[in-house]
C-alpha cells in the first residue's frame, strides 16, 4: 500500500514535507531500526533503562518493518543460519528474495509463539514488548493523524496531504528499502575486513543510506559490537548517536571495538 501512495508524491511535494520525511527517516531508520531494534534489542550491544528501551522500540515500530518481537526473532535467526539453510533472507535464494520477497512468508512455520520463545525468550517475557504487537497498527494510524493535523494547522489541506504522503509513506518506503538493502546488497557486493562463514560484505553505499548498517561484514564478524564502522573511513552515524546517549548517561556498558577486541584477546589467551 505504501508504495502505491508514493505515486502521489510528485503531486504533494513541499519542502516542509521533504524535511519532515528526512527527519522521520532518521528517527525511525537510524534510532528505531539500527539502534533500537538491531544494536540494542537484537544484540544487546549496550545497557539502558527500561523506558529508553521502549522508546527506541517505539521508534522502530514506526519504521513499518514489523513488531520488535518478530523483527528481532528473524534477525537472530539470520545470524544463526546466515547464508545457510534456515536463513530467512539469503541472496542464495535470489537477490529479490533477500531484498523483499521473503517478507511475504511467515518464518515461524505456523507456530509463532514457539518461534518467539526459541529466538527471543528475553523479550517475549516482557509484557511491554508483547503489547507492541497490538500497538503496531494504532501507532501508525496515530502518526498519520498527527501529521495530517499539524499539516492542516500550518498550511491547510494541501500541507496536510504533503505531510502525510511524504512524512508517512515516502519515508516508510525509504526506510524499508534502505534496510532491505542490508539483507540483499550487503551480502552480495563490497569488501571484507574479516573472514566469516557467510557472504557478508562492507558496502559503503548501503552504509550511507542505512546509517552505518552497510558495514555488514564487520557486524557479522562481531555481532554484539555496537560500533559497526571498524576502519577510520567507515563512518557510522548510528554510532555517533550511541556515543551521545552514553555521554548523557542514557546507555552504558556499550560494546565498542576496543572492548570487543580486548575480550576476544583475553579469551584466546585463556585457551
Amino acid at each position: 500500500m505504501a508504495h502505491l501512495v508514493v505515486l502521489a508524491a510528485p503531486f504533494t511535494f513541499t519542502w516542509t514535507g521533504l524535511a519532515v520525511a528526512l527527519v522521520l527517516h532518521w528517527f525511525t531508520g537510524s534510532l528505531g531500526i539500527c539502534l533500537g531494534y538491531h544494536r540494542l534489542l537484537t544484540h544487546d550491544g549496550m545497557k539502558t533503562y527500561p523506558w529508553v528501551r521502549y522508546m527506541f522500540a517505539t521508534f522502530g515500530t514506526l519504521a513499518g518493518e514489523g513488531t520488535p518481537l518478530d523483527w528481532v526473532a528473524d534477525h537472530r535467526k539470520h545470524h544463526k543460519h546466515s547464508d545457510q539453510v534456515g536463513d530467512p533472507h539469503s541472496p542464495h535464494e535470489g537477490s529479490w528474495w533477500s531484498h523483499m520477497f521473503w517478507l511475504g512468508y511467515h518464518t515461524h512455520n505456523g507456530d509463532r509463539a514457539a518461534h518467539l520463545k526459541r529466538w527471543v525468550p528475553d523479550l517475549y517475557k516482557m509484557k511491554g514488548m508483547r503489547m507492541m504487537d497490538y500497538l503496531f497498527i494504532p501507532l501508525h494510524v496515530l502518526t498519520g493523524c498527527i501529521l495530517a493535523a499539524v499539516g492542516y494547522a500550518i498550511g491547510g489541506t494541501e500541507m496536510a496531504a504533503s505531510l502525510v504522503v511524504w512524512g508517512m509513506f515516502v519515508r516508510l518506503v525509504g526506510v524499508l528499502h534502505a534496510t532491505w538493502l542490508v539483507n540483499s546488497a550487503s551480502h552480495m557486493f563490497g569488501y571484507r575486513n574479516y573472514e566469516t562463514t557467510d557472504d557478508s560484505r562492507n558496502n559503503w553505499l548501503v552504509a550511507i543510506i542505512a546509517y552505518g548498517e552497510g558495514w555488514h561484514n564487520n557486524h557479522h564478524a562481531y555481532p554484539r559490537m555496537a560500533k559497526h564502522g571498524h576502519k577510520w573511513w567507515e563512518f557510522d552515524i548510528t554510532w555517533m548517536a550511541i556515543l551521545l546517549l552514553k555521554r548523557l548517561g542514557l546507555v552504558w556498558d556499550v560494546v565498542d571495538y576496543r572492548t570487543a577486541a580486548e575480550k576476544a584477546q583475553r579469551l584466546s589467551g585463556e585457551h
